[in-house]
């Protein structure tokens, strides 16, 4: 195994590059500086090959140096702690993206595949905001309100001509939809990674036992909360709320009695969409920008929507949560197998409850 040419040091069954330092900067390989024990490098992404579609790989190193017990205990403890925080990290992103397809697909019984295509635009109409007026706070106001704006032009004249037509047809179009805004993102922005600087201000680092934290990976955790305990008083406690719960468990009822349920689609589609596009703008300084970004989300996504339960925030939440823990130390423990843990859970969830954790029994 070899990382671009450099040294590496096998340690305890383990491989280390030895060369590699915190800090260290290099176009396809990059040492996350939070993941260290005693200033031995625990995580490095090998990023986008030469080929800039190709897919990006992770690569999870465990160094764990002949040391007392009692060291040991305190370092995996460390480790433990860690990888924690950057599961609830990914999982509270991972929400932000999966909750608004959650709403649309529990309301409207829409497959809509191009959701994460919003993500992906919000990722890149970050980047040009911040080309443009340079500042990444005016991108976070303005990007997810643009990509709304585009999802409820979407469900307006796209997916409302063809939803009475069967979920195949949805299928398609909006798969369709999905690839031609990921060819329009290579024709405007081209095929390489491009990168939004943190702000200043979000630029520092805090210490969790020991170990240096990003302050940007606590900002997304913090930021998505908010966001959630927005939600949550938007779907119980506002009228549009109580209608779209409504809605998620009888939509023929809810249309007998007055509402105007097309309205309530548009702007469930632009809700969501607008989650979508906010994700993607803090996702951006986060793990970078270029094509593949949506669909590596896609599959994540939606073992999201089934495990938690359609319609279900709450069911959003936790299947979030779970699969972000399951990423993290799926990764750290058996990095050839975390790719399935996702759909195990899904798998044993299903049997269990085949409405999903949190979702409306049929």
């Amino acid at each position: 195994m070899s990382l671009k040419g450099f040294p590496e040091q096998k340690w305890n069954g383990r491989y280390q590059p030895s060369s590699l330092k915190v800090g260290f900067s290099y176009p396809q390989i990059r040492v996350f500086p939070h993941c260290l024990i005693n200033q031995t490098p625990l995580w490095v992404e090998i990023g986008r090959r030469t080929h800039p579609t190709s897919p990006k790989e992770i690569l999870a190193l465990v160094c764990l140096p002949e040391v007392k017990s009692s060291s040991r205990r305190k370092s995996r403890m460390e480790i433990f702690v860690i990888q924690f925080v950057h599961g609830m990290v990914y999982g509270m992103l991972l929400f932000l993206v999966s909750s608004g397809l959650t709403l649309v697909f529990g309301m409207m019984n829409v497959l809509n595949i191009a959701h994460v295509a919003f993500y992906m635009l919000g990722a890149y109409f970050s980047y040009q905001m911040f080309q443009i007026a340079g500042n990444f706070w005016l991108g976070l106001i303005v990007c997810p309100v643009l990509v709304g704006f585009l999802g409820i032009v979407m469900e307006r004249f796209l997916l409302r001509r063809v939803h009475a037509a069967g979920h195949v047809q949805e299928f398609v179009i909006t798969f369709g939809i999905l690839f031609l805004i990921n060819e329009t993102v290579k024709w405007i922005w081209g095929s390489e990674t491009l990168l939004v600087p943190i702000p200043p201000i979000l630029s520092g680092s805090v210490t969790i036992m020991g170990n240096v934290y990003p302050d940007y990976r606590l900002f997304i955790l913090c930021f998505s909360l908010i966001i959630l305990a927005f939600l949550a008083f938007l779907l119980m406690k506002t009228r549009l709320g109580i209608t779209v719960r409504a809605m998620v468990c009888d939509r023929e009822m809810v249309s007998a009695l007055g509402t105007n349920t097309s309205v309530v689609f548009m702007l469930v589609m632009g809700l969501g969409s607008w989650l979508a596009g906010l994700a993607g703008v803090i996702a951006g300084p986060f793990i970078s920008i270029y094509p593949g970004m949506a669909l590596e989300f896609l599959v994540d996504c939606f073992v999201v929507t089934v495990t938690g339960g359609l319609g279900s925030l709450l069911g959003a939440v936790v299947a979030s949560f779970l699969l972000g823990q399951l990423t993290s130390f799926g990764i750290l423990l058996i990095p050839r197998l975390a790719i399935v843990f996702g759909f195990l859970l899904m798998t044993m969830v299903l049997i269990i409850r085949p409405s999903g954790l949190f979702g409306q029994k049929p």
